[in-house]
Parts: C-alpha cells; structure tokens; sequence
C-alpha cells in the first residue's frame, strides 16, 4: 500500500508582484491493471474509457530498492506506432539517448514522448539544457526555468529553486523531467505532440507563458503546460481535502487552475527510472 505523506518546506518570501487566479476541477486515477486495460486513446491522448473513482492506494508501486525492471519508465505507443517516433518502442524502457537524438534533429533542442510508469500515464520530455542555457533567450533554444509559483487563489507559493535545496533530485536529471500525465482540470491526460497546433510547434520562447510552442496539451479542454517552465504550487488531496506543495511544471493557458506536477527521475545506466518518494503529488485524482 501506498503511503502519502505530506511534506514540508521552508520556502522564501514572496515577492512584491502577484499573477492570476485560476479555478479548476479533478477526478480520478487508475490502477496499473486498468490503465495497461484501458491504455490511451490513439489520437487525444485520453482514457478510452470511463473507470469511475478508484483509491490512490490502488496504484501499485514498486519495492523502494527494485531493480532497473520495476522502475524503469516504458513507452506508451499504442495506436501511435506508425505516427510517434518512438512507435516501435512501444513498452520498451526509455532511454536518455533515446530524447538526446530526437531532440538532436529539433530546432528547440527538446523531445519528449508518452509514457506508463507503475501503471499512471507520464510524460518524459527532455531539453538539451546544459547545451542552450548560455545562449541568449530570443535564441529559440529551449532551457530549464526555475520560476515562482502562484495557486489558483493567486497566493505566491514559493520559487522552484526552494524545493530543489530541500532534494536536489527534482531539478531535471540528465536534461529530463518526468511529468505526471493527469490534467489539473479534470484528469485527462495531456499529451505531447498529439495534435498540430501553435502551442505544440517546434518553438520555444521563455517566460512559461503560452506564446511559442513545445508545451503540453490536453485535447480534453485545451489546456497548455511548459515543460520547460518549473515551480512550485499547491493542489488537494481529492480523497480527504488536505491541500500540499509540490514541484511541477507552469500551467500557461486554458482551463486547468494550476501545473502539472513532476515525478523525480534517476538514470540507471542509460534507463530512465522514477523515484516514488513524492507520490502525494498526484493524488489529486485521487
């Protein structure tokens, strides 16, 4: 069984701007036997089918010191193996060389690709961070940005940054971030590079707004995420309301009330593991 155990952090003050409100919904989350049952939809990126609410304890998750085999993140390419160009892949564990020569024939520097870890549908992208972070922003070359956070009331939060002092393990590892793929509005799963649009192209502009392209999308309701863009916001517990803080990345338009949260990756060798530390962040479809 799952434990969730809430944390907390010592966070800066907040600064003298503010930003937005936003209001949101949520639902459900599935198991690891629905979710491989269920799978994606092949063009929007959603649950095939309606499973109703299950208990977050139903997730099932490895032994805290598995094997690359129970951690490892797999690629999810069902209905896409024609079109994704990881189709070929599809269950396969991910590999970081495997986002470094994608993203290698982008104009961005990014990649990123849908996948299944412990049975929650994630989404792995990768951005050439090391590589772009020198060169100037009107560049187009994308790079990891810690920024402030700011709930759906518009009360600061915290600055990413404070929650990377706290466990170095959530800034992107090896140029990756692993992204839960539930929509803060009501739990579909956002994808990437499902659909043609403005918001998915290959560009990139900095600020986490929702100019420029590489962001998330959620075919539900329309609503963007940067995977670029990380920081630190609040979301509830659906099962009992207990609110918590978590590291994620910047909602930059649409109806979800706040960003997608983050689930800190290792590398084992070249395979891409999660860590399951910090899975009371995603229990707001729970």
């Amino acid at each position: 069984m799952v434990s969730t155990m809430a944390k907390s952090y010592d966070l800066k003050p907040a600064p003298l701007n503010d930003e937005k409100a936003y209001a949101g919904n949520s639902a459900s989350i599935v198991n690891r036997r629905q979710f491989l049952r269920y799978g994606f939809n092949a063009t929007t990126g959603v649950l095939a089918a309606s499973v109703g609410v299950l208990g977050f304890a139903s997730i099932l998750l490895p032994p805290g010191a598995g094997s690359g085999g129970d951690l490892a993140v797999k690629y999810w390419a069902k209905g896409r193996e024609d079109e994704a160009w990881y189709g070929a892949k599809h269950l396969q564990p991910m590999t970081r060389e495997d986002f470094v020569d994608e993203a290698a024939k982008s104009n961005t520097g990014t990649s990123g690709a849908a996948g299944v870890w412990n049975g929650v549908p994630v989404v792995v992208n990768y951005v050439d961070h090391d590589a772009n972070k020198s060169t100037p922003a009107s560049s187009g070359k994308a790079r990891y940005q810690s920024m402030e956070g700011y709930d759906e009331t518009g009360k600061y939060v915290g600055h990413f940054d404070d929650m990377v002092d706290v466990d170095p393990r959530i800034f992107p590892t090896g140029g990756l971030v692993m992204i839960f793929g539930r929509c803060t509005h009501l739990c579909c799963i956002p994808g990437w590079q499902l659909v043609s649009n403005t918001f998915t192209e290959d560009s990139w502009t900095p600020g986490g707004g929702d100019d420029g392209g590489t962001k998330l999308f959620c075919i539900c309701h329309s609503s963007r995420f940067d995977p670029t863009a990380l920081e630190l916001n609040t979301n509830r517990n659906r099962a009992n309301g207990s609110t918590f803080t978590y590291a994620g990345i910047r909602r930059s338009g649409g109806p979800a009330p706040v960003g997608l949260p983050l689930i800190p990756i290792q590398l084992n060798g070249d395979t891409i593991e999660g860590i399951t530390d910090y899975t009371d962040w995603l229990t707001y479809c729970d």
